[in-house]
């Protein structure tokens, strides 16, 4: 198997076709010099070292994946009776949907693809790109990312503007072609912002070949701005994705995320909150249910780098049949933080006996003068409840999906559209199911 620093010509080839800005050129090199001796990031309980991670397609890093016109058709059904609401949605590397109102481009609203801002606003793209939130070079898999990154999304919110209107991004991956997913999203929310975001990543297709995906979503939440951050995750079983979410928050900003873990591959995550600013919130709840022989392992963090900062986690998974699910909760207070708030739960329902889970809580305390706390706990659904519901009626099977979308339903209320609430509903039953 080659080096991944062999592909630099083709690297080179990428950019100049993307007419990227010499400083992103620079970016993807200095990323393919290093990755091949930078260490991957450790998630506790979780080997995937070996995993199909860094398949990388020559064809898209030359120009030659293409889209036909009847893959998209495909996807229009999706978006196409949507109301005015700020939407973006992409096909592999293409945007084939692009919606935001005019009342919101007046006010200097940035949404559209991350090429697109790199030729309009590179200067704003290069203060933020894996400089904040996510560094270059911090492990194997970022230094990946960089180097072959070959789609995504930008979206900037000026300051004190605030949306009412929830914006959303829909990334289709195409599971029968032989592209790698490589997909960057930077959102930056300037002071006193506020506004809802939503995402969704589907595949459309499954193909024998074993793909890799890369994801990445910095989230740059400046003094005083608030964001709701959703996501729906339902990635087809032959991608394998490590995907990386986290906020780089400012004095008195808030992120509030609510995740939902639907993929049927295996999947390696981070999803961490860096409290940067005094004062600085962040409130992260997460779903997740692991089937069949899937492996999913999930690190949730909160990093209370200030005082009065306010970090909690809330993970709860559901595993059937041989899957394999991991929550590491981390909660840690750095010197200098205090007043500082880090709590977590962690919950895991296992509905087979050959299933496996962990619910990991780890407390790292480097101050006095805090508040911290966690729970944990594994196992099965209880048959006190079970009994309480069939003794009014139901079906087992009934009453055990009741039992479980309750036990998931933290997420699903902090969803702020309530269509998306019900697909979740559905993807959540339809997993339960299969």
């Amino acid at each position: 198997m080659a080096k991944l620093h062999d592909y630099l010509e083709q690297v080179n080839v990428f950019s100049a076709l993307k007419e990227e800005p010499e400083w992103m050129l620079e970016i993807r090199q200095a990323a393919l010099a290093k990755v091949d001796e930078l260490q991957f990031p450790k998630i506790e309980r979780v080997r995937y070292e070996r995993w199909p991670l860094f398949n990388i397609d020559e064809t898209t890093l030359t120009g030659g994946q293409t889209i036909s016109e009847e893959a998209i058709a495909h996807a229009v059904p999706a978006f196409d009776e949507m109301d005015s609401h700020p939407t973006v949605v992409q096909y592999e590397e293409t945007t084939i949907f692009e919606q935001l109102p005019q009342h919101l481009v007046d006010q200097g609203v940035i949404f559209t693809d991350l090429f697109t801002a790199l030729q309009e606003v590179p200067e704003l793209v290069n203060q933020y790109y894996m400089s904040k939130a996510v560094p270059v070079d911090e492990d194997k898999m970022t230094a990946a990312h960089a180097a072959f990154m070959n789609s995504g999304l930008f979206l900037y919110v000026p300051k004190n503007v605030v949306i009412e209107e929830p914006l959303e991004a829909i990334f289709y991956h195409n599971g029968n072609s032989q592209a790698h997913f490589f997909k960057h999203v930077l959102i930056v929310a300037d002071e006193h912002s506020e506004f809802s975001y939503l995402e969704r990543f589907q595949t459309k297709g499954d193909q024998a070949k074993k793909l890799s995906g890369n994801i990445v979503v910095e989230v740059i939440a400046k003094a005083g701005a608030k964001v709701k951050f959703s996501a729906i995750d339902q990635l087809g079983v032959n991608i394998t994705t490590y995907m990386n979410r986290r906020g780089y928050i400012l004095r008195d900003a808030m992120v509030d995320w609510a995740i939902g873990v639907m993929n049927d591959g295996d999947v390696v995550a981070d999803f961490d909150s860096d409290l940067v600013g005094e004062g600085a919130h962040s409130e992260v709840k997460a779903v997740a249910i692991s089937a069949g022989r899937q492996t999913q392992g999930i690190d949730t963090r909160v990093t209370n780098k200030a005082p009065h900062s306010i970090g909690h986690i809330l993970q709860h998974g559901v595993i059937r049949e041989r899957g394999v699910l991991t929550f590491n909760g981390i909660g840690h207070i750095l010197k200098g933080a205090k007043g500082a708030d880090a709590q977590q739960e962690s919950r895991v329902l296992m509905l087979s006996d050959q299933a496996r889970g962990d619910a990991n809580p780890i407390l790292l305390i480097d101050e006095h003068e805090v508040t911290a706390g966690h729970a944990a706990s594994v196992g099965r659904v209880d048959p006190e409840e079970m009994y309480y519901l069939m003794s009014r009626g139901l079906r087992k099977e009934d009453a055990e999906r009741l039992v479980i979308r309750g036990f998931l339903g933290s997420v699903l209320t902090a969803i702020p559209v309530k269509a998306v609430q019900q697909e979740l509903v559905e993807v959540i039953e339809g997993k339960l199911l299969a």
